[in-house]
């Protein structure tokens, strides 16, 4: 079954910033088998990840071009472009970045040195041992995973977020926002300059079993506008991408 969908129940109210629930990886997978789909999809979800299934390398790449993934899983044979067509997509400037596992039936020497050489982070043949594939996919996830959950504090144009006390200031006042507010601004501030599609922001944020609607992440965004006041006053604003998402940014302070 091919999963493009997103959740339509309403979040639940919320409760001042206080600590959050871990969150699984968003994945997108390349798989023309249906049943090859499935039970890879059933597994990756069942351990706690949100699985997005593409069985053509063109509508992985489409979805691309207004989505964001933690990971990708490949297969090597379609029917419209290869993965390693796709592979070579990605690396070209579309997900330069985004960890990639091959999962494949391609299994000789020359073709998993084809597809690290192009930009592959692992490799796996079909088909895959359970427990080694979530250990695969738990390895690639992590730096994503400890870039969200991470402590520290981070300054940003006079902001101070400290990630362990949950809070943020400017200037020494201390701004008061809910638990998912702080969580929707800390993914802004890890992530500034870079464009967040609404379904991203949702699976990192709200997390597997905690439905919410776009409509409920737009309030949130609106509110975390609002509350710490980001706009070009102060050289740092938050933009929306016409059906897409948002995407904080660096701007020239607008003169008194």
């Amino acid at each position: 079954m091919v999963l493009q969908g997103q959740a339509q129940a309403v979040a639940s109210p919320e409760a001042p910033a206080r600590g959050k629930e871990p969150r699984g990886l968003r994945i997108a997978f390349l798989e023309d088998d249906v049943e090859q789909a499935e039970r890879v999809g059933s597994l990756l979800r069942g351990a706690g990840h949100h699985v997005h299934v593409f069985n053509r390398g063109r509508a992985l790449l489409g979805a691309l071009r207004v989505e964001n993934f933690d990971l990708l899983l490949l297969d090597w044979e379609l029917p419209d472009l290869s993965g390693y067509e796709v592979l070579r997509s990605l690396r070209a400037g579309l997900e330069a970045q985004t960890p990639v596992l091959f999962l494949t039936h391609r299994d000789t020497e020359a073709d998993i040195v084809q597809a690290l050489q192009a930009g592959a982070d692992d490799f796996l043949v079909k088909p895959p041992r359970e427990r080694e594939l979530l250990a695969r996919v738990d390895a690639l996830g992590r730096r994503v995973r400890d870039a969200f959950s991470g402590g520290g504090v981070i300054e940003s144009h006079s902001f101070r977020i400290d990630v362990d006390a949950r809070e943020i200031s400017r200037a020494g006042f201390v701004f008061e926002l809910t638990r998912r507010e702080f969580d929707v601004a800390l993914l802004l501030f890890r992530n500034v300059g870079k464009v967040l599609s609404r379904g991203f922001i949702m699976d990192t944020v709200w997390g597997r079993g905690d439905s919410t609607t776009t409509r409920t992440v737009d309030m949130h965004v609106s509110r975390v506008r609002k509350t710490l006041g980001l706009s070009s006053a102060i050289g740092l604003r938050l933009v929306a991408i016409y059906g897409y998402g948002y995407r904080l940014e660096r701007s020239v302070p607008q003169s008194p």
